[in-house]
């Protein structure tokens, strides 16, 4: 399962990388032709509140090891989004860095000030062999083409990046939490009406997980900090199967009750003897919660999970 938005994090993340709101790149025209194959529209707000056209673009080096903030989206040749800041309410901050070669990302950001936007379009490989220092991923076509739309916010010292984000950390934990009080509800009563619909007999513990015993196993208990060997197969509550250990070949291997799985798979195996198989039935909340993982798991998406506790070490 590829995660697409991992391969365009590193350039932008010299110091750290939050995501934002939507808002539009520039505007449509003719790019202007930098160095190394570097296509760049640069727009500036002017006075009655409109972007227009920024004459004479420069590149301001001064600015290096200060901290960008900006609404930023990458897109494919076909205008597909690849990244985006679009899927929080927080924009992205970005260390800002000399130019490792020309026409590199870090270079077209130099050409910037605060409130400017931008559309930089460059070739998918360079940025990837000489940026990445990775291989084109399968998801884009040699030759192809990438386009950052950038709007920036601030430009600042590190120091006050840091307390920005220190600020944006704390709203955005308590947006979570909120959101997580109000989802335990709507979670249980997915849960319950699966259940229902399904004719299963379930318990459930205190804090909202759902678990069923296929076959009893007759050994111990698994204690927290002992490394525990599973079998599973994962499914969304549609029955889509998004993993399983059978892709190895071999059980899933973990230290139960430190925080290295999801909190209902600590919960829910901590539950089961030597030699049991069990059904567990995960609230959004005890597995990835509004962010999802990936493609195959949605945000606020309950999971059902088959395991076999193998073996305690």
């Amino acid at each position: 399962m590829l995660n697409k938005a991992k391969f365009f994090v590193p350039v932008l993340a010299g110091l750290f990388l939050m995501q934002g709101c939507q808002e539009k790149g520039g505007k449509k025209g003719e790019f202007t032709q930098g160095e190394g194959g570097l296509e760049y529209q640069v727009y500036s707000k002017g006075k009655d509140g409109k972007y227009e056209v920024k004459e004479n673009v420069t590149t301001d080096t001064t600015t290096v090891g200060q901290v960008m903030t900006m609404q930023q989206v990458v897109l494919n040749d076909k205008d597909s989004v690849l990244f985006s800041t679009y899927t929080s309410k927080r924009p992205a901050m970005a260390l800002i860095q000399a130019s490792p070669y020309k026409g590199s990302l870090e270079g077209a950001l130099l050409m910037l000030k605060p409130g400017d936007s931008a559309v930089f379009r460059m070739s998918a490989d360079t940025l990837f062999t000489k940026s990445y220092r990775q291989p084109l991923p399968p998801f884009l076509k040699p030759g192809s083409k990438i386009t950052f739309r950038v709007k920036v916010e601030k430009i600042q010292s590190k120091e006050q990046a840091t307390v920005d984000q220190q600020k944006m950390q704390e709203e955005m934990m308590k947006e979570m939490q909120a959101h997580a009080e109000k989802q335990i509800s709507v979670d249980d009563a997915t849960l319950q009406k699966y259940i229902k619909d399904n004719n299963l007999k379930a318990e459930k513990t205190a804090s909202g997980l759902y678990y069923i015993i296929t076959q009893k196993g007759t050994g111990p208990t698994p204690k927290p900090g002992q490394i525990v060997a599973v079998n599973y197969r994962g499914t969304t509550l549609d029955g889509k199967e998004f993993d399983s250990s059978a892709k190895s070949g071999v059980p899933f291997e973990f230290q139960i009750g430190q925080g290295q799985v999801i909190r209902g798979w600590d919960e829910g195996i901590a539950l089961l003897n030597k030699g049991t198989k069990a059904t567990l039935l995960i609230p959004s909340t005890m597995a990835y919660g509004q962010q999802g993982a990936g493609a195959d798991i949605p945000a606020d998406a309950s999971l059902r999970f088959e395991v076999e506790l193998v073996d305690i070490k």
